[in-house]
Formats: C-alpha cells, sequence, structure tokens
C-alpha cells in the first residue's frame, strides 16, 4: 500500500520565521542562507549586495519527519532549492517537488496560490499539508474538490513544527491505514 504525502512547507513549519528577532527558538540554529531564488527576488541588486535570508532550522525536524508513515515532499516557494539548503542541515535526502504554476499569483475564488496545485499534484493520493498560509476558505476547497482524504494542517510561523503537529502526523496516518 502507497503512504500518504507529507507536503511540507519551509517558511513557517519548518523555519519559524515569525519568532521573535532577537529570540531564536529552543533547538534552532541559525543559518545565513543564499539562494539563487532569492538573490533573483532582489534583482537589479547584485548578488554580492544582496543580504543572505536568515533561517532558524530544527536539526531534529528530520529524522522525526522520516520516522512518520509519509511519502515526503516539498510544497514550498523554495522548491528544489530545499533540497540544496534545507534537507541537508535536518537531515532529510533528497525530496520530490511542487513546481507551482503561478508563484505568489492572485486565486480568482481568493484560494492561497498554492491550493490548487497541491490538489492537482497529490492526484487524488491522501496528504497532508504542512503550511502556515492556509485559511478556513482552502480547506473548504480542498475538501470539496480533493477525492481523497486530506488534511491542511496550519503551522504557526511563529514557533514553527511542535510535539502537537507530530502527533496530529501519526494519529492521522494512523486513521488511513
Amino acid at each position: 500500500m502507497t503512504p500518504p504525502l507529507l507536503l511540507i512547507d519551509v517558511d513557517g513549519p519548518l523555519n519559524p520565521y515569525a519568532a521573535p528577532a532577537t529570540r531564536r527558538p529552543e533547538g534552532y540554529g541559525t543559518h545565513h542562507l543564499l539562494p539563487e531564488s532569492w538573490v533573483a527576488r532582489n534583482a537589479p541588486t547584485p548578488r554580492s549586495k544582496v543580504k543572505p535570508l536568515r533561517v532558524w532550522l530544527n536539526p531534529a525536524h528530520g529524522p522525526e519527519l522520516l520516522s512518520l508513515p509519509y511519502e515526503l515532499a516539498w510544497a514550498t516557494t523554495w522548491m528544489d532549492e530545499a533540497n540544496t539548503f534545507i534537507g541537508p542541515r535536518i537531515g532529510l535526502p533528497e525530496l520530490p517537488y511542487i513546481a507551482w504554476s503561478d508563484l505568489f499569483g492572485e486565486d480568482p475564488d481568493g484560494l492561497h496560490w498554492k491550493t490548487r496545485d497541491v490538489v492537482a499534484w497529490a492526484g487524488g493520493r491522501p496528504f497532508v499539508w504542512l503550511d502556515d498560509e492556509l485559511g478556513p476558505q482552502d480547506i473548504e476547497w480542498i475538501a470539496a474538490h480533493h477525492p481523497g482524504p486530506a488534511l491542511p494542517l496550519w503551522v504557526d510561523p511563529r514557533t514553527g513544527l511542535e510535539e502537537l503537529h507530530f502527533a496530529a502526523l501519526r494519529e492521522w496516518a494512523e486513521e488511513e491505514d
């Protein structure tokens, strides 16, 4: 039997970017990263003058995610860059990723710009989507348009993934088994 998908956003769930800037969350390390997508977003500033992103990552998250009965995939604006900059720092192998059809695009129904692509990418498979920007309209739309079980799971970007999220992931996987 194919395990359910676990679709992982980086900023918010793995990188609690909204935590107070002077208080790195416990267990997290600070990384200053310069992915090409960040450089491009800062154009026309020359690469040598672009300030790296401050990213907080918890190395315990990788092994904990890998211990879950899911097939992991990236659902992040980092796309494949998550395999270069994020995964190795928390102990994740190279993962598939969703290539967004319209990065940061406006949705005609007010959905988050990732929602339609997430459902299309899942292709009817059961999935959990970890993201800090999920809203009620996204949850309702997924329930109405995804033919399989799905759990859109909001993560507070001030705290990132916590034990309550891992408990919910374990419980949901057991229910779907």
